[in-house]
């Protein structure tokens, strides 16, 4: 077979009207251009380098290289060169062709793993600290990802629509995990801090453990960039957080009594009464159990986020209002609503006394701020008030040197009960020493 120096000028003049035509290349041994015939399917006819050889068992190989419009004439002779290289290596250039597609297809499988969306990490990540979080905060994390498009469940504000928005977080999740740097939270922060700043700086720091989380995972240390969420982010992008000081005066007292106690749902009325007459956190008292109410010698055990467990004194009006209430099940503020069977939102009914009290906005933390603030005016010692609310010891005579039992607490708690029904007109006659309210 007739060879020529392949040439620009030559290829395109090369071309044939019948099956294959071959025009062989005098500098690279087994290299060729291959013009195919106009067709049915090809109407142009088509031209494409390829490489032909023979094996070391005497079989002959021909491999296509590439088409001549994708080719140059050098990059095609390297090809043709490399391929002599491996059958000079007794090599199948085939089998090491295959090999090579198969690398790269399992790379671009390991890409495409690797560039998963981090929805996916992020569902793994709560099912892996499902076991240690409340329910609240999971349902924190659950909403921030929901998709959205939900039927509202609860009344909305004029010009929203009927329709759950998705979560804050999900457009971030729908990224790949690597694509999730300081960049990209940043400008998704400025966003979301502009609408709803305080919902956006609970997200960021869910955002924020979420990724040491996974620094943390062998699966996802190498995808994650760890200074995503650096303090710096939120310092600039998010406004500067004011101190709350919501708080209940002992003149508006009367007032807030008397809108609470008409609240019609009994469990509601006791348990914003209870949260303001023990200082507790919201789902600290949310959380109790019949179990952890003692009648008998007057006590309740909560479950505390700083010390675990912490008891605190049942003081007699408390004990009066837990007493009334229905037994429903394993929860002491219960309901059947709510699919964990036990109070999930108070604030409706709060907000709406307040409004039919002509009161001011007061949060429910605003409640546990106003049993700190009104135990002082009994001259009741900070540590005491501190201890019974759960407040971690800032001292060191607090934490190794006063170790106050429950009867002197109560003795304190009693005081501050009393004179705060006292201020709210409330006439309330505790049952007599060594009697207890009935279970």
């Amino acid at each position: 077979m007739a060879r020529v120096k392949l040439t620009a000028g030559r290829i395109q003049g090369f071309t044939t009207d019948k099956g294959q035509a071959f025009l062989w290349d005098s500098d690279t041994p087994g290299l060729a251009v291959r013009a195919t015939a106009p067709g049915k399917r090809n109407l142009e006819g088509s031209k494409a380098y390829i490489f032909q050889s023979k094996l070391s068992n005497g079989q002959d190989v021909r491999i296509t290289i590439g088409d001549v419009r994708s080719w140059g004439i050098e990059d095609a002779r390297e090809e043709g060169r490399t391929l002599q290289k491996l059958i000079d290596q007794g090599l199948d250039p085939r089998e090491e062709k295959r090999e090579r597609l198969a690398a790269a297809e399992t790379k671009r499988a390991e890409s495409k793993r690797t560039e998963a969306a981090a929805m996916e990490a992020w569902l793994a990540y709560i099912e892996a600290r499902r076991p240690k979080w409340s329910a609240r905060h999971l349902a924190d994390h659950e909403g921030v990802c929901a998709e959205g498009g939900e039927p509202r469940t609860r009344g909305r504000r004029t010009g929203e629509s009927d329709k759950t928005l998705p979560g804050a977080l999900r457009p971030l999740l729908l990224l790949p995990l690597k694509q999730i740097d300081a960049d990209q939270v940043r400008a998704w922060l400025k966003d979301e801090a502009a609408r709803r700043p305080t919902h956006a700086a609970l997200v960021f720091r869910l955002l924020r453990a979420f990724l040491n989380w996974c620094s943390d995972r062998p699966e996802y240390r190498n995808q994650v960039h760890v200074d995503a969420c650096a303090a710096r982010l939120a310092k600039n992008e998010l406004p500067k957080k004011k101190a709350k000081d919501d708080c209940l005066q002992r003149e508006q007292l009367p007032a807030w009594f008397s809108a609470v106690r008409q609240i019609p749902n009994p469990v509601i009325a006791a348990y914003l009464q209870g949260l303001l007459l023990t200082g507790a956190r919201r789902e600290e008292l949310a959380g109790l159990k019949w179990d952890d109410v003692d009648f008998q010698w007057q006590s309740m055990t909560i479950r505390d986020k700083v010390e675990g467990l912490r008891t605190i004194p049942l003081t007699p009006y408390v004990a009066s209002l837990l007493a009334c209430l229905p037994r429903r099940n394993e929860w002491v503020f219960s309901s059947p609503a709510a699919a964990s069977g036990r109070l999930q939102e108070p604030r409706i009914g709060h907000n709406q006394a307040l409004a039919s009290a002509g009161l001011p906005a007061l949060s429910i933390h605003g409640l546990r701020r106003s049993f700190g603030t009104l135990a002082e005016w009994v001259e009741c010692p900070a540590g005491v008030s501190a201890q019974i609310m759960g407040h971690k010891p800032s001292a060191t005579a607090e934490k190794h040197y006063r170790v106050r039992p429950l009867d002197l607490l109560r003795s304190w708690h009693v005081k501050i009960e009393s004179w705060i029904l006292e201020q709210a007109g409330i006439q309330f006659v505790p049952v007599q020493a060594g009697l207890h309210v009935a279970a």
